[in-house]
């Protein structure tokens, strides 16, 4: 029996996995907010150690939670974020455009959520259909005249759509191929059910951002996989599919839109900036599994600057408060053990969450409103991405001395100028 027999292997290729890329340690669903009344229940702890393929170079989680445990009935509706509607309205009207899609066309959007996206395709009286394993979400779609297959996509579903007479000239999802345990399933279904001439576009979290933003709290228990175009292709080759273009996007700390036809359509080129993006990737050491190994020491780095600032701060009798309860930051407390100890609590807008406490570290949620009565000398933010935005509503904070500091992708302290000041 070789040492090979005990790793997990690939959940695209099945090479056993070899080479860590990064270790943070137990914990538990970044989603799982706890009520008072759960505090002293058992809560259920998973690896969270991510591998790179030395075959494919595939990043990946292995898949310790179900995703029935995590999307059978899920917290986030995407129409809650305006940025993230504009994003959306805007891609409808450039690949309708592109892809000259009209009354004849189908659109099917994988993890359509609450039909954030398909609205626009169906104003325009473009036919669509949306696949949500979400019921209560799913729901949501469904009020908004969106129509709405409750199930999670694969082989099985695209079949049975096919044979309902269902084949989509614009396959398109946005964040839902990283939550794809079992990827191989996923992208034969895009196979099966994309007409011969049709498109396929997926956006995902661009790996390298990831590595060079050192944004290891965009790692959680429902991401179970992190692209980089190498291993998107190679993932796409496997299934007769081939990546024909690729926009960089600005959206979730930087990401890509690839574009994907059957690799039978020649007629569709693959453009320059595929070309472009592939040897940048090679460049910057992305075939390399020792590439990759040097994460997790720059990830250590970070945390041992972060936990000796707000020592440092709680040495010296300030307050601390956390913005934000995003799953992103769930995985920064618990990776660096940040609980009561430092902070007095985090503050987060959504309501869903008031009154209850963070997955693993126990830390109270309560409302925003809060700071203006705490009047904390430190305001730890969660969300990096959103630091201009919040460090802007609360910039009347700097009137009572108040410091911001953001993490990732290097601890940085901000001590903006009082409301009212230039």
């Amino acid at each position: 029996m070789t040492s090979d027999q005990h790793l997990p292997t690939c959940r695209f290729c099945a090479t056993p996995l070899r080479h860590l890329f990064v270790d943070l340690g137990m914990a538990p669903p970044c989603q799982s907010f706890l009520q008072p009344a759960q505090l002293r229940e058992v809560e259920r702890f998973y690896p969270q150690d991510v591998y790179v393929c030395e075959t494919c170079l595939l990043v990946q989680l292995p898949a310790y939670v179900v995703p029935e445990e995590i999307f059978t009935e899920y917290a986030y509706f995407s129409s809650f974020s305006d940025s993230w509607l504009q994003h959306a309205e805007t891609y409808c009207g450039m690949i309708a455009k592109r892809l000259e899609l009209g009354e004849q066309s189908m659109v099917v959007e994988l993890a359509s959520n609450d039909g954030y996206l398909l609205q626009y395709f169906v104003k325009a009286g473009i036919p669509a259909l949306g696949v949500e394993p979400a019921a209560n979400v799913a729901e949501a779609a469904v009020a908004k005249g969106v129509p709405t297959r409750v199930a999670f996509f694969g082989r099985k579903l695209a079949a049975e759509l096919q044979a309902e007479g269902y084949a989509a000239d614009l396959i398109c999802g946005a964040n839902v191929m990283a939550q794809v345990p079992d990827i191989n399933d996923f992208v034969a279904g895009i196979k099966l059910l994309l007409k011969p001439g049709g498109t396929c576009t997926i956006e995902f979290p661009h790996l390298q951002r990831l590595i060079e933003q050192n944004q290891f709290d965009t790692i959680y228990h429902e991401h179970f996989s992190y692209f980089s175009l190498l291993s998107t292709e190679a993932i796409m080759a496997g299934h007769g599919l081939v990546v024909y273009d690729v926009e960089e996007l600005e959206s979730h700390g930087g990401s890509l839109r690839v574009y994907m036809r059957h690799v039978e359509n020649e007629a569709l080129a693959v453009s320059e900036r595929v070309h472009a993006l592939r040897a940048r990737e090679e460049e910057l050491g992305l075939r390399d599994v020792a590439t990759y190994a040097r994460f997790g020491a720059k990830v250590e780095a970070i945390k041992r600057k972060l936990l000796r600032f707000l020592m440092e701060a709680k040495d010296a009798g300030k307050t601390i408060v956390a913005y934000g309860a995003a799953g992103k930051g769930n995985t920064l407390l618990n990776y660096c053990g940040i609980r009561t100890d430092f902070l007095d609590c985090v503050v987060d807008r959504n309501p869903y969450k008031h009154g209850r406490y963070t997955p693993g570290t126990h830390v109270p949620v309560r409302p925003v409103e809060v700071i203006d009565e705490l009047k904390p000398d430190v305001i730890l933010i969660l969300p990096w991405n959103l630091a201009n935005e919040i460090t802007q509503q609360m910039k009347h904070a700097a009137e009572w001395g108040c410091e911001f500091v953001v993490p990732i992708p290097e601890v940085t302290v901000v001590r903006p100028n009082p409301a009212g000041r230039s």
